[in-house]
């Protein structure tokens, strides 16, 4: 999501820092009542490989059982530069699904789900 995207009233957004440098940051939106979706995860290049990523995502599916969610959505890239998304998502129990909300069949995108 662009800067405005994330400014969203359904929209919560976190970042991480390792002193005074960004080190990924991770958004949440909610969809429904019950659902939401991970948006926008990013780990900084310098940082892939720490626990960053497993951090955010941690963060957030707490945050999302804290707001009584009872599902998590999710979309990354198919191409091999988003293997190690895929793992990381995989590892916390998501599987992939069909296109979810307002996406349809993309073959550059992977769609994932998680019952919380």
């Amino acid at each position: 999501l662009a800067l405005e995207g994330l400014k969203a009233p359904a929209i919560r957004f976190w970042s991480a820092w390792s002193g005074q440098t960004l080190a990924g940051m991770g958004a949440l939106r909610r969809i429904d009542a019950e659902s939401g979706e991970i948006k926008s995860m990013r780990v900084a290049d310098a940082f892939l490989g720490q626990g960053v990523g497993r951090a955010i995502l941690d963060h957030i599916l707490a945050e999302a059982r804290g707001l009584g969610l009872a599902a998590l959505w999710l979309e990354t890239g198919s191409v091999d530069g988003f293997i190690p998304a895929r793992t990381l998502y995989q590892s916390a129990g998501f599987t992939a699904c069909g296109p979810f909300d307002t996406y349809g069949p993309d073959p550059f995108s992977v769609f994932m789900t998680l019952r919380l």
